[in-house]
């Protein structure tokens, strides 16, 4: 039987389905995929995915936190798009892992900032 995660007409999926998923822009081109999400703990929101993208083999890759609200799923890709080239994406704030999971999450503010999201 297949796993009902694995079906595009649902509406819910587990987030250790969304890691990998990948990441288009709108002309279609592959920007890179989800690495990881930020889920608020107190509303049960996501606010962030990070987007890795750049490096080589892994080697300083930066991970670029994305507003959830920026992400649109699309059935026929497979994956998520974002209205961004990748111009627009190496200018973006982007951090090494370990920046990431700073206790006070202070990129927060940058990054909304930056997609003129909220934080």
């Amino acid at each position: 039987m297949a796993d009902p995660a694995d079906r595009t007409d649902m509406r819910l999926i587990a987030a250790d389905k969304v890691e990998g998923v990948s990441v288009y822009n709108t002309a279609g081109e592959k920007l890179g995929s989800v690495g990881n999400i930020f889920i608020d703990k107190l509303s049960g929101q996501a606010e962030f995915a990070t987007l890795a993208f750049g490096g080589m083999l892994g080697m300083g890759e930066k991970h670029y936190p994305l507003p959830w609200s920026v992400l649109t799923y699309d059935t026929g890709q497979d994956g998520f798009v974002v209205d961004l080239d990748k111009e627009t994406l190496q200018g973006a704030p982007g951090y090494d892992n370990d920046r990431l999971y700073e206790p006070n999450y202070a990129w927060r503010e940058e990054v909304a900032g930056y997609y003129g999201a909220t934080a």
